[in-house]
C-alpha cells in the first residue's frame, strides 16, 4: 500500500483521475497542516490556525515563530518541499488525464494560485481515452517536462532554504546569497534537465533563466522581498545563472553520480550558514547649493524647516522615503533634531553647533529607507531593517560675496549588502535626491525671507 502511494505521489507514469486527485490532495494538506501545527505549538507555544496555513506570507510564520528556536523556520520550509513536489507531480498527471496541457502545473508554484488550480483540476472530468497495459504503462508526462519541473522545484528549494538560512537566521545579505544562489539555480536546473538525457544547450539555458525568474517571483509572492529590490537584483542573477547552467549540463553529460552531482546544490546553503560577515565600508554623499540669502537667515531654516510640498519625483513616488519636515528639541550640542520622512522619523542628536556655520549630528535611529512595492499591503523585507544605515549628517554654511551663502549637506552611510559597489550606486543616488529636496526647500524658504 505504501509503495503504491509513493508511486502515485512522486511518479509520472500513471494518470490521476479527479476523485483520486481530490482525496489525496485534501488528505496530504491535512497531514501537512497537522504536523506544522504540532511543531509550532510544541516549540513556539502558539496556535497555527487553518487561516495561517492558507496564507502565502512568510511573515505570517515569522510572527508566529517569535521566540521559537531559530532552526524551526528552516525545518518547516524543508518539510514543505516534498509536499510541493507531490502537488506538482499529481497536478501534471491530473492535467493530462483531463486533456489539459501539463505545463499548467507551473501554477502550483504560485502561492494562492495553487489552491485555485487544485480546485479547478478536481472538477474537470477525464478526457484521456488511452488504455495502457497494467504491467508497463508509458509515462503520463513527457520526460522533458518532468525534468524541467524537477529542476524548477529544486531551484525553489535551494532559494527558500538559502534565503531562510542567510537572511532570517544569519541576517546577512552576503556573497553566497547574492552570487551563490543564482549560480546554484542555474546549475541544479540544468543538471536535472540533462541528467540521463542530453538536452540542447539552448533549452538548458532557457530553463535556468526561467528558474531564476520563478524563484524571484516566489520571493515576492511569499513576501520575502519587494518588487523593486528583486527587479534590481534580477539582471545580475540572470547573468550569474548562465555559467551555472553550463556547468550543470557538463556535469550531467559526464555521468557524475546523482548524489554527488545533485549534492553540489547544497554547498551554497551550507556556505551561507558559516560565511563570515565583514564590517561594511563607510560612504559619504556631499551636495552643495548657493542661496541668495545671508548665512544667519539660512541657518534658521537648517535647524528646523516646515513641511515640504508632496514629492513629485518618480524615485519618491516609487516608495523611497521622502523628507517631510525637520524639528528640534533644545538648542546647542545635546539637542535632539528630528527629520520626519514618509516612512517615519530619523533621530539626530546634535554633536556640533557653530551658529551660522556648522550643524552636525549623529543618527541614532532611522525609519525604513523605502516602502517596498508588493502584492500585499504590509511587507517588511529584512533588508529594510538596518542594512542601509545613515550614521552621521552635517550642514556647512559658507558666506559668499553679495550676501549669498554656500550650503553644503553631508551624509555618511553604510550599505551592509553584497556586492557593495552594486548596491551603493542606488543608495548614493537616493541620498543625493534627499539632499537636493531638502536643500532646495531651505533655499526657497531663506530667499523668500531675505529682504
Amino acid at each position: 500500500m505504501l509503495a503504491r502511494w509513493v508511486r502515485l505521489w512522486f511518479g509520472f507514469r500513471d494518470p490521476v483521475d479527479r476523485g483520486t486527485y481530490f482525496r489525496h490532495g485534501v488528505g496530504l494538506m491535512a497531514l501537512k497542516y497537522g504536523i506544522d501545527a504540532l511543531l509550532i505549538w510544541r516549540f513556539a507555544g502558539r496556535l497555527w490556525t487553518p487561516l495561517n496555513y492558507l496564507s502565502p506570507l512568510l511573515s505570517t510564520r515569522t510572527d508566529l515563530l517569535r521566540g521559537a528556536p531559530p532552526w524551526l523556520l528552516p525545518l518547516l520550509v524543508a518539510f514543505a518541499l516534498p509536499f510541493l513536489w507531490i502537488g506538482v507531480s499529481m497536478s501534471m498527471r491530473r492535467a493530462v488525464d483531463a486533456g489539459v496541457t501539463p505545463w499548467i502545473a507551473l501554477l502550483f508554484f504560485v502561492p494562492a494560485m495553487n489552491f485555485i488550480l487544485m480546485g479547478w483540476l478536481s472538477l474537470l472530468p477525464s478526457k484521456s481515452t488511452v488504455e495502457w497495459p497494467v504491467e508497463s504503462p508509458p509515462p503520463a508526462v513527457d520526460d522533458r517536462l518532468k525534468s524541467a519541473m524537477l529542476g524548477v522545484a529544486a531551484s525553489l528549494g535551494v532559494t527558500l532554504l538559502t534565503v531562510g538560512v542567510g537572511v532570517y537566521l544569519r541576517r546577512s545579505y552576503s556573497t553566497g546569497l547574492f552570487l551563490g544562489v543564482p549560480f546554484t539555480i542555474g546549475y541544479i536546473s540544468s543538471y536535472i534537465y540533462n541528467r540521463g538525457h542530453e538536452r540542447p544547450a539552448g533549452q538548458s539555458l532557457v530553463l535556468a533563466l526561467a528558474s531564476v525568474s520563478i524563484s524571484a517571483g516566489a520571493l515576492i509572492l511569499f513576501a520575502l522581498e519587494g518588487s523593486i529590490c528583486t527587479l534590481m537584483a534580477l539582471p545580475i542573477a540572470l547573468a550569474i545563472a548562465f555559467p551555472g547552467a553550463v556547468l550543470g549540463r557538463i556535469v550531467a553529460r559526464r555521468g557524475v553520480q546523482a548524489a554527488m552531482g545533485g549534492g553540489m546544490a547544497l554547498v551554497v546553503p551550507v556556505f551561507v550558514g558559516v560565511e563570515p560577515r565583514p564590517a561594511p565600508p563607510v560612504h559619504e554623499v556631499v551636495t552643495v547649493v548657493e542661496i541668495a540669502a545671508r548665512p544667519e537667515v539660512v541657518w534658521r531654516h537648517v535647524v528646523r524647516f516646515p513641511d515640504l510640498a508632496p514629492p513629485t519625483e518618480l524615485l519618491f513616488r516609487a516608495g523611497v522615503a521622502a523628507p517631510l519636515r525637520a524639528r528640534i528639541d533644545g538648542r546647542g550640542v545635546g539637542a535632539i533634531r528630528y527629520c520626519d520622512f514618509t516612512t517615519g522619523s530619523f533621530v539626530e542628536p546634535i554633536t556640533a553647533w557653530d551658529e551660522n556655520r556648522l550643524l552636525a549630528f549623529d543618527i541614532t535611529a532611522q525609519a525604513p529607507p523605502m516602502t517596498e512595492l508588493s502584492p500585499y499591503r504590509n511587507v517588511n523585507p529584512p533588508h529594510l531593517d538596518g542594512y542601509f544605515r545613515a550614521t552621521h549628517g552635517e550642514f556647512r554654511l559658507t558666506p559668499l560675496p553679495g550676501g549669498r551663502t554656500r550650503l553644503e549637506g553631508r551624509t555618511t552611510y553604510v550599505v551592509d549588502m553584497f556586492p557593495q559597489r552594486y548596491w551603493t550606486l542606488p543608495a548614493g543616488r537616493i541620498v543625493a535626491a534627499i539632499h537636493e529636496r531638502v536643500l532646495r526647500h531651505i533655499a526657497a524658504l531663506a530667499e523668500e525671507e531675505e529682504p
